[in-house]
């Protein structure tokens, strides 16, 4: 008899329970009762988020694989494709840094290679409470040190490419910090596998690393907030080996091109139970396990533990039958266990037997299809259209060395330096700039990738915020010379069962959806994060994108350092008054998220100027006008402008004349965050042509300056208000956050 005691441990709620009962004819058994609460939890079903995702752009020419498989597929011409995915690992993260981070990386790397596809390139974007909280701060800069080490450890032993990201803080992450992992592969269009059971008959095989108790009900875990006992929960964060993971992906690859594989899956979120059935379920078919077949590393494991362990490393293979040999041959080759554990059955059910009895058999749709579907109540947050306040400033260059040490702003040096991002010498842009390049070998095409999120923009106004993510990812993509092509999505959110958050959630979608419809960048893979929230207080709502981008000519590409003295400086776009939700409001306005939230309005965004300024901007770096490209986001012109005199791809910092004209005040000009804005630089003989591509396209193209000299001197209205060293403003912003971890005292790990 299972109690209630048992279903709320599970996860469950008396209502579900009796579904089950219902679905299954009976009262379940414990084991099988664990199998529903994985498959059912949020993290496996996505129940309270499908009924909106399904409103997302998903389809294009581009699109080969669409959302639904273990990742993306997009068409990048000459038979080449690349499969792309975010995941999170949020509450792991926060249990135990290292591991949580580690394994984080490890799952999204499965997720690329399970389609077929060699990973060449990984990001990650990461949210954590500001350093110096005064309760928080030294938790804060614990997780962040283990955060960073954890996905160093993983991506540099595996040998991938770590090639950018984006690192944010707000007290809001203070309890939750948000890790969130990105990777890339490539893979040629008839090599692409998906995860599906086929062929009845078909062998079941159970390849890479041995099942252990770590990770049991991890999935669960992620799919409820956290309370004052979260730590105790280490034993649900799995244990990661990256070098068994690249013997793993490489005997996977090799089995892939043998042609003895029909379908293969990654164990990951609720491991052996969930690869099992959602291949099933993707075939039509059915699926009989016999545990005691599976390699074990601990002594009497239960079936149980066995289903719900999420110990890495591992994949579920269907093989053609009478092909098997084969593909044990090739995993022994690599040193990995590989076994067959069970058959593909046309019973469309998942039966599972143990020292010769069965302890589940459940009808396969039961745990996916008919997985419980909610519509959650919503209550809209009133989205305030407060006119922006008004900032006074007479020190407009102590003002600029405030942002650019800022936690959101300083140089990421700190974190990116730890990860190997030259491995496989694909990587044509270093970290650190508006999007990566990676190239595609064989070929003189590159692929762009970027990381972009704002929770202070969504939690003020979910529907523009989420606008704005897209658009500054696609900007990002255009300023190094790529054209965006799809995204992948990261939702983190707090607890869906408060109305207000489902709202927001709701909206959200709807942002996203005109955006990528605008930039015809289809949703092509993602991840819903909810439940961020511990002891009641939930994080900001916290889309984030991360968009491709193909770049026809690598040698096209666009850096955004200044190069030489005399180039032109130009602005695509205008500056408006868009301080009031803004990183000089909070570094040094010193006003709060919430008043922000409260008070502030999100920049307006105007679609068809993106357009025609992202347009500018790419028709520019094709025809190999541009010198330079960056995006106007975070702090304004005046960082932007800095930023550019520090980015000379390691030669000397070069300086830079500017006047800033307009009737706004000086410090809306200066530090406003508009959106659709890039400063470009080009020679002074391109300048017509420059001037005429913009005007083709309806783009504003204003004249800032020149390239020039030692320092950064802009004036307003020809006005001189800021000079600065650039040397003196290059090591506040390149120190600013190695000082606030006090890195030398932490050990991570």
């Amino acid at each position: 008899m299972i109690t209630p005691e048992v279903i709320a441990a599970h996860n469950l709620t008396p209502q579900e329970f009796e579904r089950i009962k219902e679905l299954l004819g009976r009262e379940p058994s414990f084991t099988e009762l664990g199998v529903f609460s994985v498959m059912w939890s949020e993290h496996c079903s996505y129940k309270s988020s499908r009924v909106h995702l399904k409103r997302l752009p998903t389809t294009g020419e581009r699109v080969i694989v669409p959302p639904g498989e273990n990742a993306g597929v997009v068409d990048l011409g000459d038979g080449w494709c690349a499969a792309f995915k975010i995941e999170s690992h949020n509450h792991p993260s926060f249990i135990e840094p290292f591991q949580g981070a580690a394994t984080g990386v490890g799952g999204i790397l499965r997720d690329i290679f399970t389609m077929g596809a060699r990973p060449i390139a990984s990001m990650n974007s990461l949210r954590f409470g500001s350093l110096d909280h005064p309760q928080y701060g030294r938790r804060n800069r614990s997780l962040l040190a283990g955060v960073v080490a954890g996905i160093a450890h993983y991506g540099n032993a595996f040998g991938v490419a770590t090639v950018g990201g984006e690192v944010a803080f707000d007290d809001a992450y203070s309890l939750n910090p948000l890790v969130n992992a990105f990777a890339l592969g490539l893979v040629r269009h008839d090599q692409i596998f998906f995860g599906k059971a086929t062929g009845i008959g078909n062998p079941v095989l159970y390849v890479g690393a041995k099942t252990g108790r770590d990770g049991i009900h991890g999935a669960t875990m992620a799919s409820a907030e956290f309370d004052e006992e979260a730590l105790e929960k280490r034993p649900t964060v799995q244990v990661g080996d990256p070098f068994l993971e690249k013997l793993l992906l490489e005997a996977c690859l090799e089995a892939m091109r043998s042609g003895a594989v029909a379908g293969i899956q990654d164990m990951g979120a609720a491991g052996l139970t969930s690869s099992s059935c959602e291949m099933a379920a993707r075939a039509g078919t059915g699926i009989e396990l016999d545990l005691s077949l599976v390699p074990q590393r601990e002594q009497n494991m239960t079936a149980y533990e066995m289903l719900l362990s999420e110990s890495q490393e591992r994949m579920l293979v269907v093989a053609h039958a009478g092909r098997e040999r084969e593909v044990v041959d090739i995993f022994r080759k690599w040193d990995l266990d590989a076994v067959v554990i069970g058959r593909v059955r046309d019973t469309q059910r998942m039966q599972v037997i143990h020292n010769g009895e069965t302890v589940a058999d459940i009808p396969v749709e039961a745990l996916t299809d008919e997985a419980p579907r909610y519509e959650r109540p919503m209550a809209p947050v009133s989205v305030k259209s407060v006119s922006g306040k008004t900032f006074e400033n007479t020190n407009y260059t102590n003002a600029l060395r405030i942002l650019l040490a800022s936690g959101n702003i300083a140089s990421k040096q700190w974190v990116y330096r730890q990860y190997d991002h030259m491995v496989r010498t694909n990587t044509a842009i270093l970290p650190g700039a508006d999007a990566a390049v990676v190239r595609i070998k064989e070929t003189r095409r590159a692929l762009a990738m970027t990381l972009d999120g704002n929770g202070r923009y969504c939690a003020a106004n979910p529907r523009e915020g989420a606008k704005l993510i897209v658009a500054e990812a696609a900007r990002n993509v255009v300023c190094v010379g790529a054209r965006p092509i799809a995204i992948t999505n990261c939702l983190n959110f707090a607890s869906p069962e408060r109305a207000e958050v489902m709202w927001s959630f709701s909206e959200v979608i709807d942002g996203m959806a005109e955006a990528c419809r605008a930039f015809n960048t289809p949703v092509v893979s993602g991840n819903v994060s909810f439940y961020n929230e511990t002891e009641g207080r939930g994080i900001l709502p916290t889309p984030v994108i991360g968009m491709v981008g193909l770049m026809e000519d690598v040698r096209r590409v666009v850096q955004r350092g200044f190069k030489k003295e005399g180039d032109v400086i130009a602005l695509l776009g205008t500056t408006q008054d868009d301080l009031s939700i803004s990183e000089y409001a909070a570094s040094v306005a010193g006003i709060s998220t919430a008043d922000m939230i409260a008070n502030g309005k999100v920049p307006g965004l105007d679609l068809k100027r993106e357009l025609a300024v992202q347009q500018a901007c790419l028709d520019a770096a094709e025809a190999g006008l541009l010198v330079s490209a960056h995006d106007c986001a975070d702090g304004g012109l005046a960082v932007t402008l800095a930023e550019s005199c520090f980015s000379s791809l390691g030669k000397d910092a070069i300086g830079a004349d500017v006047d800033l004209a307009g009737t706004l005040s000086a410090t809306t000009l200066l530090f406003s965050e508009s959106p659709s804005r890039i400063v470009v630089t080009f020679e002074r003989g391109s300048l017509e042509s420059v001037r005429e591509i913009a005007k083709s396209h309806n783009a504003p193209f204003t004249i800032l300056g020149e390239v020039g000299g030692t320092q950064l001197r802009i004036a307003v209205n020809s006005e001189q208000l800021l000079a600065a060293d650039i040397a003196d403003l290059e090591s506040t912003w390149r120190n600013a956050l190695s000082k606030s971890l006090k890195a030398e005292a932490l050990v991570a790990g």
